[in-house]
């Protein structure tokens, strides 16, 4: 929990064009706890923050000191918001502070949803996993972009990960298909199978020869010899490439990252090969997107329906978790080494 005295903030005092994020490019500010002043307002006592890929390409431009940004979820301890009382649990995008005034022009600008009546105060990390950022990806990339059909077949890379692990799950549950995941090391393979259902297993670390994407296509097709139908994209580089050579006819990719270019320095990653003519006579769609329309509930109904899989059982969660403010540099260097397995989450 926060101090009683002093907010904390998570902030960047030095760029990081390229290369993994290390402590020495931030340092956490110490602050007054704010007051709730006007109508609208709220303080929020932030309870949990995320680490997150996407975080990785803002910190290479703009000035510094600045505050890091991401997603949080809290408990409302000040009110001056009928839309918000005291003791709700609120998820939102907001700077990584402990203690923070949350304007309602700031409400009227960010993203947030209402976790109060979906989870207790006990499990406020899955407001900012599968009932935050990563569960409205996987379910608005499957719903609204994939838009499976009964029984078709899906690769997602990044299986192990937030975004993956229920993708995957999501696509076992509602549209009975079979799914193939890419991971890395053999016990992250294990536990996207024995955990997650998925149906195969790929362990990109295996891959050896000079063409990976050819290699891994390969794999793709010992696992599902026909091919796949969707691709889930988290990764970019040669996974997208060996998606592409095995999507089927009127197949269809949905990205929403690409987390193997974002330590390179701007403008100086590998582009994808992308096979347009296969695209146009085969009917294929590429699609990008972000979790906006379903996290804020202006599309899909995302909060009632993974929350309600979650409690019937038929989403598991895995969660990295680290302790502190202090540790969220860590956290966030994780994600680019392969140290975490599912959501990366801070508790305060």
């Amino acid at each position: 929990m926060a101090s009683s005295e002093i907010a904390q903030t998570v902030t960047l005092i030095e760029l990081v064009p390229e290369g993994i994020p290390e402590p020495k490019h931030f340092a956490i500010v110490d602050s007054p706890i704010p007051v709730c002043g006007q109508e609208g307002d709220l303080v929020l006592q932030v309870m949990a923050m995320s680490a997150d890929p996407y975080l990785r390409g803002g910190i290479k431009t703009g000035e510094v000191p600045r505050p890091m940004t991401g997603f949080v979820a809290g408990k409302v301890i000040e009110s001056q918001n009928e839309a918000w009382p005291v003791g709700s649990l609120m998820g939102a995008a907001l700077p990584f502070s402990s203690v923070q005034l949350v304007t309602s022009e700031v409400l009227s600008k960010t993203m947030s949803w209402n976790l109060t009546d979906h989870i207790s105060e006990d499990e406020i990390t899955l407001g900012i996993g599968v009932l935050g950022m990563p569960g409205s990806t996987a379910y608005g990339g499957l719903t609204g972009v994939l838009r499976p059909n009964e029984g078709e077949t899906l690769f997602v890379s990044a299986a192990a990960g937030a975004v993956g692990s229920l993708v995957g799950q999501m696509a076992k549950a509602k549209y009975n298909c079979t799914v193939v995941g890419s991971c890395g090391g053999a016990a992250k393979n294990e536990l996207v199978k024995a955990k997650f259902g998925f149906d195969h297993a790929i362990d990109y670390k295996e891959l050896s020869s000079d063409d990976k994407a050819a290699e891994l296509a390969s794999k793709i097709k010992e696992a599902v010899p026909d091919g796949i139908d969707m691709y889930f994209e988290n990764v970019g580089g040669y996974h997208f490439e060996a998606a592409m050579a095995t999507l089927r006819p009127k197949g269809r990719i949905a990205v929403c990252g690409s987390i193997s270019t974002y330590n390179y320095e701007s403008g100086t990653a590998p582009l994808n090969n992308i096979n347009i003519s296969q695209m146009i006579y085969t009917f294929q769609r590429i699609e990008g997107f972000v979790c906006m329309p379903w996290l804020t509930g202006r599309q899909g109904n995302f909060l009632a329906d993974v929350s309600q899989w979650y409690r019937e059982g038929k989403l598991n969660v895995e969660e990295t978790t680290f302790d502190g403010i202090h540790s969220w540099v860590d956290a966030f260097a994780a994600l680019f080494t392969g140290a975490n397995t599912g959501k990366v989450v801070v508790k305060l």
